[in-house]
C-alpha cells in the first residue's frame, strides 16, 4: 500500500499511556470498518526538546520520553526494511511487553533497552537484529520529520496521539484522549461522533484537565475504581517538582 492510500494516520509514541488506549480503540474501528491505518511516529522527547525536564515535568518523565524515542528508532529501522504494515504488530507487541503486564519493580527501566526491544520484535515476528537501532541516533531525523509533519497539521501545543483522517488533506487533531478502551459496540459510534464534531468548520477544541487515570494493567488501574486526576501540559499537576 502506498503512503497515500491510508484512511487514517495515527502518530504514536510508545511511552504515552493515552496513545496506547486510543490506539486500541482505533484498532477496533479499523477491524469493523475496514479503514486502513498507517502507524506513524511522534516523539515526546523531540517534541519537548527545548523544555527543562527538571522544572517542567515530574521525576522520571525524561527517562520515559527517552525510552520512547529509543524504541521508535528501532521501529523506523523496521519500517524501512519491512514496510509500513509491520508497525501495527510492533506497536501491539510493545503493549504486550509493557502496558498489558502486571506492575513489578524495575519494569519501566527496561523500556528502550536492546533486550526489551528484542522481546517486542520477537513477538511481532520480526528479526531481533533491528533492536540494535535503539542506540543509533541517525534514525532521529526520520522521527523528527514525522513529529514535525504531525505538528504542521495540528499546531504545536499538543501531544500524542495525533490522528489524521483521509490524509494528507483531511481532518487532523490531537487525541481523542481517552482513559479507557471502548467496547466493540461502542467503538464505531464513538468514532463517528468524533469525526462529526471535528468536521464542523468552526470546531477548535473541547478539553478539560480533570480526567480519569488511564485504565491500563501496568498502572494498576485496570480493575480499580476510576480516580480523577488533574493534568497540565501532559503531566499530572500534583506530581510537579518544586519550582
Amino acid at each position: 500500500m502506498s503512503d497515500d492510500n491510508y484512511d487514517i494516520e495515527f502518530f504514536w509514541d510508545p511511552i504515552c499511556p493515552f496513545a496506547w488506549v486510543t490506539s486500541r480503540w482505533v484498532e477496533k474501528v479499523s477491524l469493523q470498518t475496514n479503514y486502513s491505518v498507517d502507524w506513524r511516529f511522534i516523539s515526546l522527547r523531540i517534541l519537548n526538546k527545548d523544555k527543562n525536564y527538571e522544572t517542567d515535568f515530574p521525576s522520571g518523565y525524561e527517562e520515559g520520553h527517552t525510552a520512547g524515542l529509543r524504541f521508535l528508532r528501532a521501529a523506523a529501522y523496521v519500517r524501512e526494511e519491512e514496510g509500513r504494515t509491520a508497525m501495527s504488530a510492533l506497536y501491539a507487541a510493545f503493549g504486550t511487553h509493557y502496558w498489558e503486564l502486571d506492575q513489578r519493580p524495575g519494569l519501566r527501566k527496561q523500556l528502550g533497552t536492546v533486550e526489551h526491544t528484542k522481546k517486542c520484535l520477537e513477538t511481532a515476528k520480526l528479526p531481533k537484529s533491528y533492536a540494535m537501532a535503539v542506540d543509533d541516533p541517525k534514525w532521529d531525523v526520520v522521527i523528527e520529520d514525522e513529529t514535525e509533519l504531525a505538528l504542521s497539521r495540528t499546531g504545536r501545543d499538543v501531544g500524542t496521539p495525533i490522528i489524521s483522517f483521509q490524509p494528507p488533506t483531511g481532518l487532523s487533531f490531537f487525541g481523542p484522549v481517552i482513559s479507557r478502551v471502548p467496547s466493540d459496540d461502542q467503538a464505531v459510534p464513538l468514532w463517528n461522533a468524533v469525526i462529526e464534531l471535528a468536521s464542523f468548520p468552526g470546531f477548535a477544541e473541547m478539553k478539560r484537565s480533570l480526567r480519569e487515570a488511564p485504565q491500563i494493567n501496568v498502572l494498576g488501574t485496570l480493575e480499580a475504581p476510576p480516580v480523577m486526576e488533574d493534568w497540565e501540559a501532559g503531566s499530572r499537576k500534583d506530581h510537579k517538582p518544586a519550582q
